[in-house]
């Protein structure tokens, strides 16, 4: 007769702690990668005046520098959270990229960030630009005068 009562609580008792695991399971976890070198250190590099040598000495060495004609160094940081099973997603990100010119001076100096899945802008020290802000049909357009039907047999 008294092993009756206590299965309804042993049964309450596990049903109870099941659900206590699965809301701890779906509590999110973060997850950090990368270096961005703090904006301190950043503020003292002198665009035009600083080189490679003397970034690397105050702000260290990249993971990632670019691969054509010892580009630019990128320090990149992101944030991942994963919620229970689900696929971690990325909520943060940002870009940090140093330009050099032939001579290994520092030309330009640049932030970027992540916002709604889109790449943003966060500063930019540029000493001249050679990016136009062009849209894509002003590229089709512009490039109309340019055929050549010669071209096209070999």
């Amino acid at each position: 007769m008294g092993t009756t009562n206590i299965a309804p609580l042993l049964r309450r008792l596990l049903l109870g702690a099941a659900l206590a695991l699965s809301v701890a399971a779906c509590a999110p976890q973060y997850a950090n990668h990368g270096y961005i070198p703090p904006q301190e250190d950043l503020d003292q590099i002198v665009v035009g005046v600083d080189t490679r040598a003397s970034v690397e000495e105050s702000i260290g060495v990249p993971v990632t520098s670019g691969v054509v004609n010892d580009g630019g160094y990128y320090y990149v940081r992101s944030r991942k959270r994963t919620i229970g099973a689900f696929a971690p997603r990325v909520i943060e990100r940002e870009v940090l990229a140093i330009s050099f010119d032939t001579a290994g001076v520092v030309t330009n100096v640049e932030r970027f960030g992540l916002e709604r899945g889109n790449v943003v802008p966060l500063s930019r020290r540029v000493t001249t630009s050679g990016v136009r802000n062009t849209s894509f049909l002003r590229q089709l357009l512009g490039n109309l005068g340019r055929f050549n039907p010669a071209g096209l047999a070999g």
